[in-house]
């Protein structure tokens, strides 16, 4: 049963809404319908590569406002559509990937999601608060499921180079995307003239800003001088277009610029040696032990192996200078569409021709590689989506994060600079260093605050130097994963349902 447009009950104030019914029912529908899609364009654009940050907070009031007052059906509707504009631009890089996935993703998936957060949000005050609770419960949701997870868009992205990021190193990007759709419903509530509400509002969200700046880093067990080389090249080839030998030599030739001794870890890309059968016995893992000991320092470096016609694993090891490979770890977070077909049967029954013909075995080990200058936490490419990854890796001991990547068969940047930005809040929420290295860019060097200190250009061909600290110690977001952003949306959702519950019941008469 819907609540009446006209309740009483209100978490923030006692009274009736100040909105009345006469404005909520005066807005046609092209009104609602440009709202709608504004509101998630504005959502949509405060993400990397555009990064006009302060516009999500603006999306989210503008959102909260179109719910005002509207039926369930009419909620689902419009934030339907908010969802569509948000996830829809946001992903366009999909369609070269899969365009029936794209399709069904924004229309059929993000869409729906976000129109059901809209529907529980309520059309009365509630919505003010139960809103943001929702969001973070959507990209908890977001994070976990479908096929594991495809953590994408999520309003922690938009806010990895800005003031707020450091609210990651307290609860991860689920408190960090609560705390940004929080101060849109403060945005909503100073337009209205409800200063004391959203000055509350503001100031907790400041507060936990401030608590995650003053989280201290762990004691350092020493210092690193780490080179993440790039090869370059053309951005945009699919693997299965591309001659994977000349990616070898052009990486080979970027990490020779090395001078030997002047660096005590090389980190190259994802998948730069692309063969079938075992690396230890191929001829391009003896040219990688003459490098290593050119060098005098250990090379990780990602390796793709087929493994008869229908499979093959993704995996890094440490190539030594003695010659030794060790340290060996497969990707266990696969990209759907990309690196495996989840329901292939189904999917290639229409769309055969654009699906990757092998399926990648996923890995089961620990994400923390050992190498002779330290404990590696290691996110291959896709797997620095996922906070609980590079978590897995530090708790494991890992000192400093590495992030090989390899993004050249993407169409524009829009999954590179997600990624750099994701690897932002990684860093800040594990309090290490982090080290991404890509084929054709974005390769970037992360401090433990997520401060962006270097980022290479697209297609060329670079090595970026740095000396980074191997930390122990945790944060609060380390720590606790995920549990503080969840323990405050549900107990949001379960006070205001509770209450609402209770309002009822006392509402209804008694016998005499």
């Amino acid at each position: 049963m819907e609540q009446g447009p006209t309740s009483n009950v209100t978490p923030l104030r006692a009274g009736p809404d100040p909105a009345p019914a006469s404005r909520r029912g005066g807005r046609s529908l092209p009104v609602l319908v440009v709202a709608s899609l504004a509101a998630g364009a504005a959502i949509c654009v405060s993400m990397p590569p555009w990064g006009w940050w302060p516009l999500a907070l603006v999306g989210v009031a503008l959102w909260i406002w179109l719910l005002d007052g509207l039926s369930a059906r009419q909620r689902f509707v419009c934030s339907y559509l908010v969802g569509v504009a948000w996830f829809g631009p946001s992903t366009l890089w999909m369609w070269r990937l899969t365009a029936p996935g794209y399709v069904a993703a924004v229309l059929l998936g993000w869409g729906t999601l976000v129109g059901l957060v809209g529907v529980a949000a309520t059309r009365d005050q509630r919505r003010v608060l139960m809103l943001p609770a929702g969001i973070v419960l959507f990209e908890w949701f977001h994070t976990h499921a479908p096929f594991g997870g495809i953590p994408l868009s999520m309003l922690a992205t938009s806010q990895a180079a800005a003031p707020l990021r450091p609210i990651a190193a307290v609860g991860g990007p689920l408190l960090l995307g609560g705390a940004v759709a929080a101060l849109g419903a403060a945005a909503y509530l100073a337009v209205r003239g409800r200063w004391k509400p959203s000055a509350l509002i503001l100031l907790v969200v400041v507060g936990v800003a401030l608590a995650g700046v003053a989280v201290p880093l762990g004691s350092s067990s020493g210092s690193v001088r780490v080179a993440a080389v790039q090869g370059g090249g053309p951005q945009g080839t699919r693997f299965a277009e591309a001659d994977t030998e000349p990616v070898l030599e052009r990486h080979l030739a970027a990490s020779r610029t090395i001078e030997p001794g002047s660096v005590d870890l090389v980190v190259w890309p994802e998948n730069i040696v692309n063969i079938e059968g075992p690396f230890e016995q191929h001829p391009w893992a003896e040219r990688l032990r003459r490098e290593a000991a050119r060098v005098g320092a250990p090379i990780m470096v990602g390796v793709v192996e087929g493994v008869g016609d229908t499979e093959f694993v993704n995996y890094v090891v440490v190539v030594q200078p003695d010659g030794s490979i060790t340290g060996r770890f497969d990707k266990e977070r696969r990209v759907p569409f990309g690196e495996y077909v989840p329901l292939r049967g189904l999917f290639e029954s229409f769309a055969a021709g654009q699906l990757p013909p092998r399926d990648q075995i996923p890995g089961v080990g620990t994400a923390m590689v050992p190498t002779p200058v330290g404990d590696a936490a290691v996110a291959i490419s896709w797997e620095v989506f996922f906070s609980r990854r590079v978590r897995e890796g530090v708790r494991a001991g890992g000192e400093f994060v590495t992030n090989p990547t390899n993004g050249s068969s993407y169409w524009l940047t829009q999954i590179q600079t997600q990624q750099v930005a994701q690897s932002q809040l990684r860093a800040s929420e594990s309090g290490r260093w982090l080290v991404q290295a890509a084929p054709t860019g974005f390769s970037a060097i992360v401090d433990p605050r997520g401060r962006l200190l270097q980022r290479s250009d697209v297609g060329e061909a670079t090595v970026l130097r740095a000396t980074i600290e191997r930390l122990e110690g945790t944060t609060p977001a380390q720590s606790t994963g995920d549990l503080i952003p969840m323990v405050l949306a549900g107990g949001v959702v379960f006070s205001l349902l509770t209450a609402e519950w209770m309002r009822r019941r006392s509402a209804v008469p008694t016998r005499a």
